[in-house]
């Protein structure tokens, strides 16, 4: 059986207020970033679905294709719901545009857990052109490399992100 989403996830010692900061945030993604292509990102926090920011990256990173090198990608944002839901395409220098989604799901605890958040990561390529299903390069990410975020996800919300 084939899939073409993968979601993982994790209970992180912090509110989800505190969480959605930092994945609202072109920082914050640099910072949280497992795969080593984001570089860099410019542009302000996101507020509502639409809002743009863009993210300069290394592609030699991953190994797959060295020859892309470093290019800048536009995040656009598809779903926010403040401290519940981000979710974000990516559009790029290739055509057709790819059209894979990432994002996080915040679940605030209770209970014992109160004050923690399970924060789910997803990656969604259902919706790819034809030409780029056909080339059978997807996932691009692995769901280990979700994991890993997530990991440092938590790291970073613990030591303070972000510092004023």
């Amino acid at each position: 059986m084939t899939t073409d989403r993968i979601e993982t996830s994790r209970v992180i010692a912090a509110d989800a207020e505190a969480i959605f900061a930092v994945l609202c945030d072109p920082q914050g993604h640099v910072a949280i970033d497992s795969s080593g292509m984001l570089q860099s990102a410019e542009g302000d926090a996101v507020t509502a679905p639409g809002d743009t920011f863009v993210v300069h990256m290394d592609r030699e990173a991953l190994g797959d294709f060295p020859e892309m090198g470093t290019y800048d990608v536009t995040v656009t944002i598809r779903d926010l719901e403040p401290a519940r839901l981000v979710s974000w395409t990516i559009l790029g220098r290739v055509r057709p545009q790819i059209g894979h989604v990432y994002g996080y799901r915040l679940e605030p605890l209770d209970g014992e857990q109160a004050g923690s958040t399970r924060v789910t990561s997803f990656y969604d390529w259902s919706e790819i052109a034809p030409q780029w299903r056909e080339a059978g390069i997807f996932p691009v990410i692995s769901e280990t490399a979700l994991r890993a975020t997530l990991g440092i996800l938590d790291r970073t919300v613990r030591r303070g992100y972000p510092r004023g």
